[in-house]
């Protein structure tokens, strides 16, 4: 069912929730000025290259200037923005619910910013850093880095963004993380995301097996609309405190 406001029965649905999984992907950081990488416009171009070839670990080998280059560019952005309104309602979920976990295909950190503690990042963190050679990962925040590419401080091999790059695996360990709150969910919202990146994507349908109640917020139809039992059409920052159990929800 789809509408474009939140009506007193969704309220009350979402009062009575116990246990709740909210899935977020780009859509909600876009609210903040994080650019996404689909969407209209056509493929985002990084120096004349496609970014879809340069945030690979292949570009990593090649050509690890042109790679972090882009990189240092993306953590320049992020630091800029400010987690927006369906951030802090998401975040303010947690003194409602007896359980609520952010799952997020977004790097930014923004959910973290804005409060939320119990957050599963499906593709990792701009603001950790992992050695292609000794595998020691650490956070390094600095805006901008003072070295392009960057180098390990234990052994001085090269330096990745622990992300999941384009043709790379999400981590096993995350998506059980990710499985094991769907699954055992009453309420699953799908915000923000065109529901095409698998493996996120089978998470929808995983809720909906095990009788979780289905929110969608994106601001048009997705492949999740056939599976939510309800779709709100419009900004996650405009809809999501509305949803809030409490009149404060977003503060």
């Amino acid at each position: 069912m789809i509408y474009e406001r939140v009506t007193e029965e969704l309220k009350e649905r979402f009062r009575e929730a116990w246990a709740v999984a909210v899935l977020t992907g780009a859509g909600v950081s876009a609210e903040s000025g994080v650019p996404t990488f689909r969407g209209g416009g056509g493929a985002p171009v990084w120096k004349g290259l496609p970014v879809e070839q340069i945030a690979t670990p292949e570009m990593l080998r090649a050509d690890p200037v042109t790679f972090w280059q882009w990189y240092a560019y993306r953590r320049e952005v992020i630091e800029r923005a400010e987690p927006n309104a369906a951030h802090r309602a998401i975040a303010a979920w947690e003194r409602y619910f007896e359980r609520l976990t952010v799952i997020t295909q977004n790097v930014d950190g923004l959910h973290q910013r804005a409060g939320s503690h119990n957050v599963v990042e499906l593709h990792g963190s701009l603001w950790r850093v992992r050695c292609t050679q000794c595998d020691l990962k650490s956070e390094d925040r600095r805006v901008p880095l003072p070295e392009i590419p960057p180098r390990c401080p234990a052994c001085g091999g090269l330096l990745r963004p622990d992300v999941v790059l384009f043709g790379e695996a999400v981590p096993q360990d995350l998506f059980s993380q990710a499985v094991a709150a769907v699954a055992t969910c009453d309420l699953f919202l799908v915000v923000g995301t065109s529901a095409v990146v698998y493996p996120a994507a089978m998470l929808p349908t995983l809720a909906k097996q095990n009788r979780a109640f289905v929110i969608e917020v994106n601001p048009e139809a997705t492949p999740v609309t056939e599976i939510a039992d309800v779709t709100l059409l419009g900004r996650a920052g405009e809809i999501l405190p509305r949803l809030s159990p409490s009149e404060n929800g977003a503060e």
